[in-house]
């Protein structure tokens, strides 16, 4: 007969899992715990910051065809082709004129600027994603996740080559390893080599 002092402790994601268990929601309970087992999955292996799940559209108000998260990466995913270029001039004439350092001795700046926020589309391997729901999805969603943390609201000024949608698709498998995707609605320049 095992005691309870043989009983091993949860783990942190099956604690998280347990205590949200509790919280009622629009969705299939399996969503719900896929969505929150990639936002523990971005939050303590991806060290994204201000997470937050998302089961009601930001622009309608409906619920979502499933739930969502958003939330700030360490560091910028995806940079426009064009947007690249400008970057990539302005740090070639900043170093030309021997700006290596900036003024308060904090080292270089990313050429590349401060993350942004981002769309979440948690999924599981098994599904098969059909461009109807892709679009369902896209439909439902803004540019860029407002962040009514950082007191954005909805005067989100938003990055100038940021003008297509896109999310960050989760994919997990059952052992659970995610595996993430960027997908954007329509067509994008693609990067020049």
């Amino acid at each position: 007969m095992a005691l309870a002092s043989d009983v091993p402790t949860p783990s942190a994601l099956e604690s998280t899992l347990r205590a949200q268990s509790q919280t009622r929601t629009l969705h299939d309970v399996r969503l719900h715990h896929l969505a929150l087992q990639v936002l523990h999955n971005l939050q303590h292996q991806h060290r994204w910051t201000r997470l937050t799940t998302h089961t009601f559209s930001p622009l309608t108000g409906a619920p979502l065809p499933r739930p969502l998260i958003s939330g700030l990466p360490p560091a910028r995913l995806y940079v426009h082709p064009d947007e690249q270029i400008e970057l990539l001039k302005v740090e070639a004439e900043r170093k030309r004129k021997g700006e290596e350092d900036r003024a308060d001795g904090g080292g270089k700046e990313d050429v590349f600027g401060a993350p942004e926020r981002e769309w979440v589309l948690p999924t599981h391997l098994m599904e098969k994603w059909s461009l109807r729901q892709f679009a369902e999805v896209f439909d439902a969603i803004t540019v860029a996740p407002l962040d009514e943390e950082a007191g954005e609201g909805r005067e989100l000024k938003g990055n100038k080559w940021r003008t297509t949608k896109r999310v960050v698709m989760a994919t997990v498998q059952d052992d659970s390893t995610v595996v993430y995707y960027l997908v954007h609605n329509g067509i994008v320049k693609p990067r020049q080599n």
